[in-house]
């Protein structure tokens, strides 16, 4: 029992901030009289980006951009760097559990909170509160694991290739007869 009320969990979150902020509302005050006539067109990209500080601890960076727009007119443009210091426990010992705990289950403790923040920004700029629907960091870190084997694929394919028309071409042509 002593045990168990020692252990150190996988994942604990040390402190989470704000690290950089962004809200452009660039065609104000007319942009509220064309919103009023229908929806803007929005685009989200979310992004994680994770960086070592000491041995078992990261900065695990979520960004979060959104881009209102009203035909060609921005409404608004939002970026938001919301920032956590973790570590990671001693008992995570395989790199690909350090990873899923560092791309996954830290950006989805994290992702409420910039989730409000963004929300309180729209509605501060004022917009009806933009609410992001819960995002799978999961999905995207495979998403995110896929698109590196790919670029690791095509790079050593090209590697290959180049080495192998490096090699023909310092064949020396035999003359037939």
């Amino acid at each position: 029992m002593a045990e168990q009320e020692n252990e150190q969990p996988p994942l604990v979150i040390n402190m989470q901030y704000t690290k950089d902020m962004s809200f452009e509302n660039p065609n104000a005050p007319m942009v509220y009289g064309e919103i009023a006539k229908g929806s803007p067109d929005l685009s989200i990209d979310i992004d994680v980006r994770p960086a070592k500080l000491q041995e078992r601890t990261f900065e695990v960076v979520l960004n979060l951009q959104a881009k209102a727009m009203n035909g060609d007119k921005a409404a608004f443009l939002v970026e938001l760097d919301y920032a956590g210091v973790i570590t990671i426990g001693e008992q995570v010992t395989k790199p690909e559990d350090v990873q899923y705990l560092i791309m996954v289950d830290a950006p989805r403790h994290l992702f409420p909170f910039a989730r409000q923040i963004l929300a309180e920004a729209t509605r501060n700029g004022g917009f009806p509160p933009l609410v992001i629907n819960p995002v799978d960091f999961l999905s995207l870190y495979q998403q995110r694991m896929a698109a590196f084997a790919e670029a690791a694929e095509k790079e050593a394919s090209a590697k290959s290739e180049g080495a192998q028309e490096a090699e023909d071409s310092s064949k020396p042509e035999s003359a037939e007869a």
